[in-house]
């Protein structure tokens, strides 16, 4: 039998999207890079950020009640991560991109893949960040970066964060088909070798 050894709860193990959180704060744009995103909700569809507590984002996404998630592309990198070593609260990131305003005046990037702005519908408080839980209003691309009207990940070219080696990471080919390859399972669990 294989030996599974205990690592350090904070260690993270698994890759996140990168993604930039928007809002407007004392109304000019700002943007904050993010990896602790996810889709907490299908219908209606709703998406949760974590974000530090002393963030200068959350003053904007508290003040306004909505926000945006953007999702740069590889190309984009270098001012996603500016972005994250950046605080808002000494530097104006106003001009790091183009924006344009979603219907609730959240800025969203013009040049990142998708943009999505979200209406702020819950904060909860956690021991160290604040989890922002918005509902998606809508979300914005172009038909450049679709396949058969729906999002190409081979098109679009998301990038993901690792922790502890703060390496970013592109993504790769396609390795199998959700809810269809599990059909093949046969019901036995594989022999650890």
């Amino acid at each position: 039998m294989k030996t599974k050894i205990k690592l350090d709860a904070n260690l993270t193990p698994y890759p996140m999207p990168m993604v930039l959180v928007g809002a407007k704060v004392r109304g000019k744009p700002n943007f904050l890079a993010v990896a602790w995103f996810t889709k907490v909700n299908y219908d209606p569809a709703m998406i949760g950020v974590a974000l530090g507590q002393g963030h200068h984002t959350n003053e904007g996404i508290l003040e306004n009640k909505c926000f945006s998630v953007n999702i740069p592309s590889t190309e984009q990198i270098i001012p996603a991560d500016y972005c994250g070593i950046v605080t808002g609260n000494k530097k104006n990131k106003s001009g790091v991109f183009e924006t344009f305003d979603g219907e609730l005046g959240a800025p969203l990037i013009v040049d990142c893949p998708v943009s999505i702005e979200c209406k702020l519908v819950q904060k909860v408080e956690l021991p160290g960040d604040l989890f922002f839980i918005g509902r998606v209003k809508a979300i914005y691309s172009e038909e450049r970066y679709l396949t058969d009207g729906k999002l190409d990940l081979q098109k679009t070219k998301p990038f993901l964060y690792t922790s502890p080696d703060k390496g970013y990471w592109s993504i790769g080919s396609r390795v199998g088909k959700a809810y269809s390859d599990g059909k093949k399972f046969s019901g036995r669990p594989k022999k650890a070798g």
